[in-house]
Formats: C-alpha cells, structure tokens, sequence
C-alpha cells in the first residue's frame, strides 16, 4: 500500500497516482492495482480515475460528499455523518483482492477530515506507508520542511518526498525552487525524483514515463522492476 499525500490541495497528488497506475499498467500488466480516494468531496479524482483507468467509482471512492469543501464543513452543509469505517473497510477488501494498494488523500496531511481528525491522523491509524508530494514553487522548500515535521509529529512513515512541476518550468527554475539536496539536508527524507509538467493526464504513455523516472523501488518495493 502505499498513501499519496501532499503539502496542500492542487499540489499533484492525481499526477503520481496515475502515473504511478500508468507505469503499473503499462510495464507490471500481471500486477493486479487498485486506487483508492477514501474520501471526495466535489466531482473531480474518482471520475478522473474510473475513465481513464476503466475501474468502478464504487470501488474507487466509498465516502462521496458533494461540496467541494472541507469533509467536516461539507458533511455539515448536507446533514451527513462520516463513517471512516466504510471507507476502512473498503480499504480491507481491496487489499484482498489486489497485490497493491494506491490510496490518494483528500488535501495535504493537516487537511481535516472529521471535526477530530486530520489526513495524518488517517495515515498513522491505518498503518499507511506515505510519499508527500511537493509542488515546485517558490516557498517549495518551507513546505516540505513543515509537512515533514507534521508527518513526524504524527508518527506518519514517509518513504519520500516526489516533486512536482504544476507548470512548465526549465531546470534552471526547478533547481532555485526545490533545490533537492537542501531539501533532503533539511527534512532527512530522501527526494525521489521531480515529475515534470504534464497538461494530458489522459495521455498514459507520458504518465508512465514520467513514474519511470521516479526511484520506485522506495515508493513500491513490491513491484517487481524491470
């Protein structure tokens, strides 16, 4: 199994969930996958997921809110209670049925997802390994310093840090924003690697190459490499 979270909403999470699902697809065929979006709220990741993947939105994500907001502050306007426990179980038949896991966060790890829990929370309770991905902007490196913080604070296993491009930007750009071996320096947690911009993310070949270029043996060590 393995968590994607990030430092904040529209950071990249869906980028390496589904290039992470792309490389799967296109190199580990016999590799039986799943991806999982506990919770969603507004339309967006599960339909995303469900067309490009052909997978169930069932299966993908059990709790649905349909504000795009906070869980809380969406299950508030609706009059709805969130039962972590569907989306656990959900969790559990998946991993019987699959020889691993993508398991997407709504928001970054202090995104709140009840009025008493946060996703770390989630991460620590659940046992899930976690990669934090990183938008490459300036203030990149501040954030990844406090979302690691958090992640250790909360007991969170964080295999990696995965940079992100959310914009076209030349090497020049990513090296004075996300300098990567500072950001090792200052975290203690290895970066391993920066994906590029991509404006297709139904393109899968592209997906798959940019996963490729990722040391995925840290993030998925049960995959079998080519």
């Amino acid at each position: 199994m393995l968590l994607i979270t990030s430092t904040d909403t529209e950071a990249g999470k869906t980028v390496l969930t589904a290039a992470l699902a792309a490389y799967a697809q296109k190199y580990h065929p016999r590799q039986n996958w799943g991806i999982l979006k506990p919770i969603q709220c507004g339309v967006g990741d599960r339909e995303f997921y469900a067309e490009v993947f052909d997978r169930s939105i069932e299966d993908i994500n059990p709790i649905y809110l349909e504000s795009p907001v906070a869980p809380p502050i969406a299950a508030t306007q609706t009059g709805v209670h969130i039962d972590l426990g569907i989306a656990w179980q959900a969790l559990t038949r998946m991993r019987q049925h699959h020889d691993f896991v993508l398991v997407e966060s709504i928001g970054g790890l202090g995104t709140p997802i009840t009025n008493e829990l946060v996703v770390a929370d989630l991460a620590r309770e659940w046992r899930l390994p976690a990669v934090l991905v990183v938008p490459v902007k300036l203030g990149s490196i501040g954030l990844a310093v406090a979302n690691v913080a958090l992640a250790r604070q909360y007991n969170v296993q964080l295999r990696g840090i995965v940079l992100n491009c959310t914009q076209p930007l030349s090497s020049a750009e990513i090296a004075n924003f996300a300098p990567s071996e500072l950001i090792q320096s200052l975290t203690s947690t290895p970066v391993i690697g920066c994906l590029p911009y991509l404006s297709d993310l139904h393109n899968l070949d592209l997906l798959a190459a940019a996963a490729a270029d990722l040391e995925l043996e840290v993030l998925l060590p049960n995959l079998a490499l080519t």
